[in-house]
């Protein structure tokens, strides 16, 4: 299946559960880096977005198996967004993100966060793979995986000594 067909399927796909729900609003698609991304805009869409995502998560699940039913080994990854809320959600968790990571470099102590989707817990590790002296671990089964900061493990002795 081509680029332009996939967009045309998910497009649809996304437009046809959005008018099912009965919302009035718009949707919009555009490729960057073998990603096709769908943005749904309009007003009071807290119902396709649910409680933290996880109806916007389950519709992404669905638009993606809609792609991959097809057969086409080359599907493009989607992502759906709707009313801007992945980005807000992305900022939200970066700095939630940002205070526990301090209070680990304060305290020492690892510290273990809630359970969370595998796209949340990525925004977790990103945010702390920017801050010297912690690092993280994925910890836990699905649906119940959660992150883990903790301090970072200092060099081993078989790396050789460390200079002051």
């Amino acid at each position: 299946m081509t680029v332009e067909e996939q967009v045309d399927l998910v497009g649809a796909f996304v437009r046809g559960v959005v008018e099912r729900f009965g919302y009035d609003a718009t949707t919009s698609t555009r490729v960057e880096d073998d990603r096709l991304y769908v943005d749904v805009a309009g007003e009071d869409l807290g119902l396709l977005i649910g409680p933290r995502g996880t109806t916007l998560d389950a519709l992404q699940e669905l638009a993606r198996t809609v792609v991959q039913r097809r057969g086409d080994e080359r599907a493009l990854r989607v992502v759906v967004d709707v009313a801007g809320f992945r980005a807000r959600r992305a900022a939200a968790l970066e700095t939630f993100t940002r205070r526990r990571a301090a209070e680990v470099l304060e305290t020492g102590v690892a510290e273990a966060l809630e359970p969370m989707s595998a796209s949340d817990r990525k925004i977790v590790h990103d945010t702390v793979a920017t801050i010297e002296g912690l690092e993280t671990g994925s910890e836990g089964i699905e649906p119940k995986r959660y992150v883990v900061i903790r301090p970072a493990a200092g060099p081993k002795p078989e790396d050789g000594p460390v200079e002051d």
